[in-house]
């Protein structure tokens, strides 16, 4: 038995107005939870015992996932007092698990979408050797991340924090947020302070002699830090694109929750998510979006790859095109915004008061 860590700990910053009343893995995708597509990933792979390191909104998660028998696994979860960096968090909870020393941990982000064969991961460690492996993902542009370059046989060679010249881009591998750490490794973590695996705990292990080992995976691979990446995550869990058992009935164009109420010539396109007691009135048109538990949208409204928070209203005939509606929002009728505009939670938008069009 594989044990791992889920670090949920993180404000989710750029994820705001959704992340104000709601931690960035509770935000839900494809109608349930983010975080119960990851759980859900790792108890397919095998993984019976998780521990979460919580700290933003920590309170949120047990009520919820208990003790996560409902999933096939059990939970355990772990408060960090101050935020304590990725390697602090995975070194805060390290009496949780029940591995030996040399036995495998599994360690995940919160915040990544991904199709990782977790069971080749765990493989590549075993017969590697390896004190730590990364799932590394090719990406067409890696200057907004960390480069891993590795040698012929996959062993990692330097860690490269975000380059910006063209001399610095030695490789398109970039680190992808799942690593399998030897348990005895954990323990030399520096235990209470904040710690940063991929600025400190890697390359020190680097620098030390211990082997690091990266295996490539090009599989879907998503980081949903971002409004617009989280929307288009969640539409492509419902549509197919990544892969989750999470997902509720069949893959297709739209995923309406039973209790939600969608009018007959609504059309909902793209992976559109309607929440639970969601109202979509007649005439509105739904692409690529996703609208939360208890949202209305009204008569002939439009709404492209946007989403709407929980309680909020969209006004008749107004029109949304990427952007972010905070819970318990109201956007009256007949306006219109685009391009990343966010309105935050709770904020009344009087009807024909906006109009934000790219021509203008």
């Amino acid at each position: 038995m594989t044990e791992a860590i889920l670090l949920v700990g993180g404000k989710g910053t750029r994820l705001r107005p959704l992340t104000v009343n709601t931690p960035k893995p509770m935000v839900p995708a494809a109608g349930v939870p983010f975080l119960t597509h990851q759980l859900a990933r790792a108890r397919a792979a095998g993984v019976e015992h998780i521990v979460l390191a919580t700290s933003y909104l920590a309170e949120v998660f047990e009520p919820y996932f208990g003790d996560g028998s409902a999933l096939g696994l059990h939970l355990e979860y772990v408060t960090e007092e101050e935020p304590l960096g990725t390697g602090g968090a995975i070194r805060n909870v390290a009496s949780r698990l029940r591995s030996g020393p040399d036995d495998p941990v599994l360690i995940f982000n919160g915040d990544i979408l991904t199709g990782l064969d977790i069971e080749a991961l765990v493989a590549t460690h075993r017969s590697s050797g390896a004190d730590v492996s990364l799932h590394l993902t090719r990406v067409e542009d890696p200057r907004a991340f960390g480069l891993v370059p590795t040698d012929a046989d996959g062993r990692v060679r330097a860690f490269l924090e975000k380059p910006q010249t063209p001399e610095e881009i030695v490789t398109d591998q970039i680190n992808a947020g799942a690593y399998v750490f030897r348990r005895s490794v954990i323990d030399t973590i520096p235990a209470g302070r904040p710690v940063s695996v991929e600025r400190e705990t890697f390359p020190d292990l680097l620098s030390s002699g211990a082997h690091l080992q990266g295996m490539v995976d090009s599989t879907y691979w998503l980081d949903l830090g971002t409004p617009q990446a989280f929307v288009r995550g969640s539409a492509d869990l419902v549509m197919g694109r990544a892969p989750s058992p999470a997902v509720q009935g069949s893959c297709g164009d739209c995923l309406v929750l039973p209790t939600a109420r969608v009018a007959p010539d609504a059309k909902l396109t793209g992976g559109t998510v309607i929440g639970a007691n969601a109202v979509i009135a007649e005439g509105a048109r739904i692409d690529g979006s996703a609208v939360l538990d208890g949202a209305i949208v009204e008569e002939g409204a439009v709404v492209t790859a946007s989403l709407i928070g929980a309680g909020a209203r969209i006004g008749a005939r107004t029109v949304l095109s990427d952007v972010v509606i905070g819970d318990g929002a109201v956007v009256g009728p007949d306006n219109e915004l685009r391009d990343g505009a966010r309105v935050w939670c709770g904020a009344v938008i009087p009807a024909s008061s906006v109009r934000f069009s790219s021509d203008q």
